[in-house]
This record gives structure tokens, C-alpha cells and sequence, in this order.
């Protein structure tokens, strides 16, 4: 490790933290209904769009409505991104005349990118239409996102309301956090990107000849506008194969730095919002406070992992650490802070390859997958992922001092935890099953690309990312039918599964009236809490977790240092 690297983790994250407020600030003014400095931009495209469609903006939904027309919605968005991908084939923008998609991929494309997860099993630059990029993924990238956003904002409304039962519109909302936050900050992102050098145009593919007289395609397309919201809103999803490691989307350690700062923005901008909407901004720095204590520490753990380099290897380890996989121009640091971005979200972009990591830089990858992507978590996604942890240490602490759970005033009572913990569950249920069958099945283990603890780690990083809607993949497992399914089946209720019961008790506290704090409320906005906090996830999340992984990465750590490979 050397103090570069970690300098250049402090200047994003110093960045990062001065955002926050502002950001924080901006998306409570839009989601509660207040002028910003962009409404006299985009207001009348709002009410068009209203008019368009018929939605009432001053319409308010309960928790039932709210989740019906999240549901409605996701359901009518699978179905266009579904059909677009069997007849790409047959339509304009096509310059490669590559041909449609094959129902399997199709199906488990389009159950990706609707769940905000971009898992692939195909390679973009090869495979996917410039139509299809753009209207089919690109636009799934946006609204994968502001329903993310959208779900977060509603599950916070009930936590601060005061009785009126009312989550919002949920119409509203996926609405404003499109135009008002994702929109304008990727117009920006795509800018700064195409300057840097990422292309964006609509150019066939060009061959050139190389130096050495060799044939070499250069891929084209609209990259960059692709490439902003594909890191802003966490979805992760390629333009190309090698992701955010190829110079088409990732040409600098500028571009590198921009995008790991805008996989975290608006993820640590709604904790503050948060705290602005439940009326005490303490509140939502708190859990900023416990998301970046497991952030750096999953970076720390990754970055001397890597920094250390691999032990069959010493002469490379001494010069520089552990560099398969990784592009020169961003080193080990900005790898391993790039890749603790992305799993810490529900990104999954990548610009190393983690089956080249180290075995513990793999394993704190997928434990950030695997305590649920809150460390911060994805845009939305990873607030109301919080929440669930906020609400069982409440209800913990409150069993620890024999007192009546609070939450800012509110009584958590049988039914928010039993909502809070089949949340939890989905986890585990939809990960530590598929894997088992998987490796149990021919099936499953035919495609492998490695054996051993190695393996088996490909299976259950597949789960645990699919699940967790973050699309990472540890590398070297195949797509067949079977994987088309079960991951499919895995990202479809780790989505839904988990917003569904969340919106159930946002819905369950919209409806009680907070009373006065005493002298013997927990205080939720301390540093006690936050280490309680902080033990509940480890505890909970992590403990669950690790007899899986010590078949898997921790198995392969110490046959590594045993002088095993796989």
C-alpha cells in the first residue's frame, strides 16, 4: 500500500462528503414539492408529461397502491425490453446487423436490467443494437433507478409521517428522480466523459490495420451518454465486455476517479435527505456514518490484500502487488477502490477482474454482496437496505434495556419487525438454495470455469451478486439455460422481495403518530447506535453467510498459502 493510493480514495471521498448536503438537500427539495433552480426547466415538461399519461400529481397513494404501481410498471417495462430484444434483429440502428437475442438471454436480460442488476451473459459490443443500448438499456438504466430512488423516498415518507398512512405518488416520484436528479447530472457525466475520450456517435465499427499489420475493429457507438448513468444510477451493465477496464468506457484515472464518485453520489446524498424529511439531519448522518465505516473497511481490506500481492509470485508482490487483471493506468489502488465502490453498490461495473483478486479481496467483494449492497448501497436501494438494519437494532436495543422500541417516536412493534426480517431473509433464502443446487447439479457445475473452493466461489458469487441486483460476476462461469433461470429467479425477488415488505412498514408507521422523546429513549442519532448498528449487520448479515464462505474464498486463501491454486 503506499500513500498515493490511499490519497486518492481520501480526495474522492472528501469530495464525496461535500456533496452530500447539497445533493441531500436538492432531492428533498424536489421529492417534497419545493422550487429548485432547475423547476422552471423542467416543470412544464413534468406537467406534460402528466398530461400525457393521465396522472393525477396530487394523488396519494398507500402502501398497497404504491407497490401495485411499482409492480405495474416494472411488469409493462419487462414486457418492452423483452420484445425489443427478440426483434433487434429486424430493426433500424443496427450497423453491426447483429442479429435478435435467443428467448433464454433475452429473458434474463430484461429481468436484469428492469431489477437495476445489468447481470450479462453476453458480450454488449457483439451482441446489442445501438437501438437496443439506447432505448432498451439505456433507458431501463434511468428507470431502474428512479424506482429505486422512488421506493427509498416512499419508505421514508412512513417514517416520518404522522398518521396520515399516505406513502406518496409513486408516479410523481420515479418521475421527478428521472428529470430532476438522474438526468441532469448524466448530461453533465457524459460531457465530462465524451471530453476524456469515451466515444459517442453512431458510427459503424471501423477495422483498421495495425502497426504489426494486423486487423483490429474499433467499437464505437453511444458510449459515454451510456456510461454516465450506468455508474450514477448503479446499474453496472457494459457497453462492452470488458466493462469500465476498457479505454472505451474507462480511458483515464480522471475518468476512473468520476466514476467511482458518482457510483456513491446520490447514495450518499439520500442519507441526508433522509434526515431532512424525518426532521433531524443527525438521523441521516448517522447512517452515512455506519455505510462508509463498512465501506473503508472493506476498502482497507481489499487494498492490502491486493497490495500484498500473491505469495507463489514474491518478485511481483515486492514490485507493486497483485496485478492480474488489472489495467496499469489505474494500479491496485484505483482497482480496489473501484471495486469496493461497485459491490459496496448495486453497481457491478468492474475495471479488474475480480476472479484475479486475491482470495480475501474476493471475499470482501462478495461480502458486500451478501449483507444486502449497504455499504452505501444503490441509489434507493441501499437507504431502504439500511433501514431494515436500522429497524431490528431498535428493536434489539429495546430488548437490551427492557423498554418499548422507539424509531423517531414511533412504537416498532411485532409487525415491523417480522416485515424488517422477511426483508432480511431474502438474502439468504435466494442465495445459500440456488448455490447448493447449483453445485449439487450437473447442470450447474457444467459450466464452471475453475475447480475447488475456486469453483465453488463462482457459484455463489453469481447468487449472492444476481440476488443483491448488483451484476458483478467473479469471472469464468457460463450461460446456459439453467443459469438463464436460476439467476433470473434470483434477481426478480431479491428486487421486489425486499422493497415489497419495506413499503409494508413504511406503510405500518405512516400510520402511528409519534409521541415525545423521554428520558429514556435510545437515541438513534449517536455513535452508540452507530456501533450498535454496525454489530447487528456483522452479526446478522455476515455471520449468516460464513460457513458458505469458508467453502469458497477463505478455503482458497489458505491452500493458496498452502501452495494450491485453482
Amino acid at each position: 500500500m503506499t500513500l498515493t493510493g490511499w490519497l486518492q480514495a481520501v480526495v474522492i471521498f472528501a469530495v464525496l462528503i461535500a456533496c452530500t448536503k447539497p445533493l441531500g438537500s436538492y432531492m428533498f427539495a424536489v421529492f417534497t414539492g419545493r422550487r429548485t433552480w432547475l423547476t422552471p426547466l423542467i416543470a412544464p415538461l413534468e406537467r406534460a408529461l402528466y398530461r400525457i399519461t393521465g396522472v393525477r400529481a396530487d394523488d396519494e397513494m398507500n402502501w398497497r397502491q404504491y407497490a401495485l404501481a411499482m409492480l405495474g410498471f416494472s411488469f409493462v417495462g419487462f414486457a418492452y425490453l423483452f420484445a425489443l430484444l427478440l426483434v433487434q434483429g429486424s430493426l433500424p440502428l443496427n450497423p453491426q446487423h447483429f442479429p435478435s437475442l435467443s428467448p433464454g438471454l433475452a429473458w434474463n436480460t430484461a429481468i436484469s436490467f428492469l431489477t437495476n442488476t445489468n447481470w450479462q451473459f453476453y458480450a454488449g459490443e457483439s451482441t446489442m443494437s445501438y437501438l437496443s443500448q439506447m432505448a432498451g438499456l439505456a433507458w431501463h438504466n434511468f428507470v431502474s433507478a428512479g424506482v429505486g430512488i422512488a421506493i427509498a423516498v416512499a419508505v421514508v415518507r412512513g417514517f416520518a409521517a404522522k398518521g396520515a398512512g399516505s406513502l406518496g405518488n409513486f408516479w410523481v416520484d420515479l418521475t421527478r428522480a428521472c428529470l430532476y436528479v438522474l438526468l441532469p447530472i448524466s448530461i453533465v457525466a457524459a460531457l465530462v466523459l465524451t471530453a476524456q475520450g469515451v466515444p459517442q456517435n453512431l458510427n459503424a465499427y471501423r477495422t483498421v490495420t495495425t502497426i504489426a499489420g494486423g486487423k483490429q475493429t474499433i467499437v464505437g457507438g453511444p458510449i459515454a451518454s451510456q456510461e454516465a448513468i450506468k455508474e450514477l444510477g448503479t446499474n453496472g451493465g457494459g457497453y462492452v465486455n470488458a466493462n469500465s477496464a476498457s479505454p472505451n468506457e474507462n480511458p483515464t484515472p480522471l475518468t476512473n476517479a468520476l466514476e467511482i464518485f458518482l457510483i456513491l453520489l446520490i447514495a450518499s446524498g439520500l442519507t441526508y435527505t433522509y434526515g431532512k424529511m424525518v426532521g433531524d439531519t443527525r438521523q441521516g448522518w448517522a447512517i452515512f456514518a455506519a455505510m462508509f465505516a463498512l465501506f473503508w473497511l472493506g476498502f482497507a481490506a481489499i487494498y492490502h490484500a491486493e497490495a500484498s500481492g500473491n505469495p507463489l509470485v514474491h518478485q511481483l508482490a515486492v514490485r507493486g502487488g497483485n496485478m492480474e487483471g488489472k489495467e496499469t493506468r489505474f494500479g491496485v489502488a484505483g482497482s480496489s477502490l473501484f471495486i469496493e465502490a461497485t459491490t459496496g453498490t448495486s453497481t457491478g461495473a468492474v475495471n479488474a477482474s475480480i476472479d484475479s483478486f486475491m482470495p480475501i479481496g474476493g471475499l470482501v467483494a462478495l461480502l458486500n454482496l451478501q449483507l444486502g449492497e449497504i455499504a452505501p448501497g444503490g441509489v434507493g436501494s441501499g437507504l431502504y437496505a439500511m433501514l431494515e438494519f436500522v429497524v431490528l437494532t431498535v428493536f434489539i436495543a429495546g430488548l437490551m434495556v427492557g423498554r418499548t422500541p422507539e424509531l423517531l417516536g414511533k412504537k416498532i412493534e411485532r409487525r415491523e419487525v417480522q416485515l424488517a426480517i422477511l426483508a432480511i431473509l431474502v438474502t439468504p433464502i435466494f442465495v445459500l438454495i440456488p448455490t447448493a443446487l447449483a453445485a449439487l447439479l450437473p447442470a450447474g457445475s457444467s459450466t464452471l470455469g475453475n475447480a475447488g473452493p475456486h469453483g465453488f466461489s463462482e457459484i455463489l458469487y453469481a447468487f449472492s451478486s444476481t440476488n443483491a441486483n448488483n451484476g458483478s460476476a467473479f469471472a469464468g462461469l457460463g450461460g446456459d439455460r439453467f443459469y438463464y433461470i436460476a439467476t433470473g429467479i434470483s434477481m426478480f425477488f431479491g428486487r421486489f422481495f425486499v422493497a415489497i415488505p419495506m413499503l409494508a412498514l413504511a406503510g405500518s408507521l405512516a400510520e402511528k403518530r409519534p409521541v415525545a422523546a423521554g428520558a429514556g429513549t435510545f437515541s438513534t442519532a449517536s455513535p452508540t447506535f452507530v456501533l450498535l448498528l454496525l454489530g447487528t449487520i456483522l452479526i446478522v448479515g455476515a455471520l449468516t453467510f460464513l460457513p458458505a464462505d469458508a467453502l469458497g474464498p477463505i478455503a482458497d486463501h489458505y491452500l493458496l498459502y498452502a501452495g494450491r491454486t485453482f
